[in-house]
């Protein structure tokens, strides 16, 4: 049950961050996202898989080492 909690609380606080630079700034959201959209898919399954990656060891080196 703590797990499940604990999974919540983590959801809560990546939708809160998704959030604040469409409350901060939307016109530029807005900028960012048709550049997005033109771009090559090819970049940006790169650069999602680079953030997958970065995620995963991040992930990795909180629950499994002693380094923070």
């Amino acid at each position: 049950m703590a797990a499940m909690k604990y999974l919540l609380s983590l959801i809560g606080v990546v939708l809160i961050l998704e959030a604040l630079p469409y409350v901060a700034c939307p016109e530029a959201m807005q900028k960012w996202l048709r550049q997005l959209a033109e771009a090559n898919p090819n970049v940006l399954r790169v650069i999602g898989l680079l953030a997958l990656g970065a995620g995963l060891l991040l992930c990795y080196i909180t629950q499994r080492t002693n380094l923070l």
